[in-house]
């Protein structure tokens, strides 16, 4: 059993004893926490925090904690229901609330849920606000409202509804071309909000589809991270002949891989490219991913007279590098989208609706469109850590290992070499070191991760 505690929330395994897994006590506390952060911090004068959650099984139980704690904390909680990760972002700018939480462990295994806390402008808290959140819980430095101040519950569904509203009154969302161009498309919703929110997407662009796994059991029907090796059942679905394109997504829909009208991936790392290519070629500007993406989004900005930056990974490290450097498309090579124009969030919808756009303009299949983008190779490894490993110590020594080179260290280590990189990095949601290498093909930066890998457990 596993709990985690950081900066973008808590997150853990459902059962088990308390402050090892995320259970009643821990989400009451850490709820609480946040609501005293949230008024203290007086970014608001709302009273009101918006909750929504994925299909996952025990959503519904964390929903009602999160809910009563906060509804005790003396905020009024608005409950979208079952809802997209972005859509919650929204959620909260249309509301004009304090904040939000998002109930949901994005691509965990089904035994997992979490808490990811919102500002109150629809974003994921900064690094020091987070801190504060952790602090305050530690302490259990709260104090919750008399009778007469308690919140108050409100039940509100529609945002799904105005988050497609939203996406379609974007202006490079070309509804028009994409109806004309008749496309079939598969989806594997992998049993969650996807399979409520994604047709709906489609019916509004007028394009035909065949939802895979679209009951929103949360009883997922494989690994719900979209990489290649958990898809085989939509990807033999594509091989039929019958689609243009395949869309992926996972549980909370901020995350998007599409496959090939003949089956294969399109890769993930290119979901964000492709575009970008699209935003940059009507809107030229600057973009941001993080260390971990792909050096093709580089290549395509400069190709439009832009320039790139790189953040540390996670969500608020991209969005307030893109500010800073006033990009007008980012994200992250997971398949993560970034569109300032709509929020500052990834979403799937809002890259599936662009991407249906281009293809749409471009004309051909979508091997076509990928042909003509970098061609590079990702590969992403992990190594799994034990309570004893000292995870700084050792890329310390990494980094001291491979002084003569370029090296990054904002965000773990990462190696950049002439024709390649490799990058070593804690994740902040799983106890692993995350090991991306990038190199001209699949076989080449997978030899280069595993030699650091290899690196890793020699000094274990």
């Amino acid at each position: 059993m596993t709990l985690i505690k950081s900066i973008s929330g808590i997150r853990g395994t459902i059962g088990g004893p308390a402050g090892d897994t995320l259970n009643p006590l821990d989400i009451v506390k850490f709820t609480s926490a946040y609501a005293t952060f949230i008024r203290r911090c007086g970014q608001s004068s709302s009273q009101t925090i918006i909750v929504g959650r994925d299909a996952r099984i025990s959503g519904e139980m964390v929903r009602s904690v999160v809910c009563g704690t906060l509804i005790g904390m003396g905020y009024d909680v608005v409950d979208i229901g079952l809802a997209t990760t972005p859509t919650t972002e929204l959620a909260v700018t249309m509301s004009k609330a304090a904040g939000g939480i998002i109930i949901t462990a994005s691509h965990n295994p089904r035994q997992w849920n979490a808490l990811k806390l919102l500002n109150h402008m629809g974003e994921f808290l900064t690094k020091d606000d987070g801190n504060q959140v952790l602090s305050i819980a530690e302490q259990e430095d709260f104090e919750y409202a008399d009778v007469d101040h308690l919140g108050h519950y409100t039940s509100d569904e529609s945002f799904g509804q105005r988050h497609v509203d939203a996406v379609m009154a974007l202006p490079l969302v070309d509804a028009d071309a994409v109806r004309k161009s008749h496309f079939k498309v598969c989806v594997d919703a992998i049993n969650s909000v996807g399979g409520i929110v994604l047709p709906v997407l489609l019916d509004r662009l007028g394009v035909e589809y065949k939802v895979l796994n679209g009951e929103p059991t949360g009883d997922f029907a494989h690994n719900p991270e979209p990489l290649e090796r958990n898809l085989a059942g939509i990807m033999e679905e594509m091989r039929s002949g019958a689609y243009d394109l395949g869309i992926v997504v996972d549980p909370d829909v901020d995350r998007l891989a599409f496959i090939c009208e003949d089956g294969r991936m399109f890769g993930e790392e290119y979901t964000l490219v492709s575009v970008a290519d699209y935003v940059l070629a009507h809107t030229p500007g600057n973009t941001v991913s993080n260390l971990s993406s792909t050096r093709a989004l580089r290549d395509v900005t400069e190709k439009h007279g832009g320039k790139y930056a790189a953040a540390a990974v996670g969500e608020v490290n991209v969005t307030t590098k893109m500010k800073e450097v006033n990009a007008v498309i980012g994200g992250e090579g997971n398949g993560g989208v970034i569109y300032p124009e709509s929020h500052y969030g990834r979403d799937a919808l809002v890259g599936i609706a662009l991407f249906l756009s281009s293809l749409a303009h471009r004309g051909g299949k979508v091997s076509e469109l990928r042909a003509t983008l970098p061609e590079y190779a990702i590969a992403k490894n992990r190594i799994d850590l034990t309570p004893s490993t000292d995870v700084d110590a050792i890329l310390e020594r990494v980094k001291e290992m491979f002084a003569d080179q370029q090296v990054n260290d904002i965000d773990g280590v990462k190696i950049d070499f002439p024709d390649k990189w490799v990058h070593l990095r804690k994740s902040n949601t799983e106890p692993i070191i995350r090991v991306y290498s990038e190199a001209a093909t699949m076989e080449a930066a997978d030899e280069l991760g595993k030699q650091l890998m290899q690196v890793v457990y020699d000094m274990q």
